[in-house]
């Protein structure tokens, strides 16, 4: 019986292969080592490599081998891997923290022969251990794992691209808008924390939905309407990022019934009728 389910989930898998990697854009593949014991092993790496039409990890217990098909326009080797590592399954590039490979089912523990020959320079490059403690033991108020620039500079191109809109100029604010979309594809999911991960999973195709129409946009009026559209999206990100300096979210009751942006002036700076109506708004809050 237990051969025959092996069986029966084995094709299970293949079959869910060949439709997800039909899926996938831009498609390359590698094959990379990955350490593990078992089938329990294998579903945990899956779960922890794959997204949905960007990754498909197909890890093989016996050889220790995965084969990894992903859109080379979205992710990276390094993204995935590290995501499994943090899983508690060491690799070719990510060694596990210690305290996500305790947390693995006695089947799953492998003997770890790279950690112990590891050298001093790639210890610095694996994920440290502290990250899976404090988000395991803190919940939401772990320490963010995420590198600080990465997401600092969505936030600066977006305080550019308001500027742009601020003084009426679409050329600019087409030219901030491309690059923002630049910094969005660049995200690392893996580096960022659990409740900027949450956030980020949930609106990330609104965001730049948002930012294409912007770049898309005729003119300055459209530009402006797409505007107030991604600034709900970067205030949800805001609220749970640190910022190196406060953040104003401020309000026009005019534009649209009522619209938001975010600042880093607490002077008013209308964005969606520049010098029309420079000065018209409110700050309605001030994150830290």
């Amino acid at each position: 019986m237990k051969s025959i389910n092996k069986i029966f989930m084995a094709m299970v898998l293949s079959l869910y292969s060949v439709v997800s990697f039909a899926q996938i854009k831009n498609a390359k593949t590698e094959t990379l080592h990955i350490y593990g014991e078992c089938e329990m092993c294998r579903a945990r790496i899956a779960k922890a490599g794959n997204v949905k039409n960007i990754a498909l990890v197909n890890w093989d217990e016996k050889t220790k081998k995965a084969e990894i098909t992903y859109d080379s326009e979205k992710t990276n080797t390094d993204e995935i891997l590290k995501r499994i590592a943090l899983a508690g399954h060491d690799n070719e590039k990510f060694l596990a923290p210690d305290d996500a490979y305790a947390k693995l089912h006695g089947c799953c523990q492998y003997e770890r022969t790279l950690k112990a020959y590891v050298n001093k320079e790639q210890q610095k490059a694996s994920v440290p251990d502290e990250h899976i403690g404090h988000h395991a033991n803190q919940g939401s108020n772990a320490e963010p794992a995420q590198d600080i620039p990465q997401l600092k500079q969505v936030f600066d191109h977006y305080f550019s691209l308001k500027d742009a809109l601020v003084k009426t100029d679409g050329n600019t604010a087409k030219t901030n808008a491309t690059e923002l979309s630049k910094a969005i594809k660049a995200v690392d999911i893996a580096k960022l924390s659990a409740e900027e991960r949450t956030i980020w999973e949930k609106y990330v195709k609104d965001f730049g939905a948002s930012v294409d129409k912007i770049i898309a946009a005729k003119d300055i009026s459209g530009q402006r309407k797409s505007f107030s559209e991604l600034s709900k999206t970067v205030y949800e990100l805001a609220k749970v990022s640190k910022q190196d300096s406060p953040v104003y979210y401020q309000h026009c009751p005019m534009f649209n019934g009522g619209a938001n942006w975010l600042s880093k002036e607490n002077t008013v700076k209308n964005p969606y009728y520049g010098s029309q109506m420079l000065t018209c708004g409110s700050i309605v809050e001030t994150i830290k």
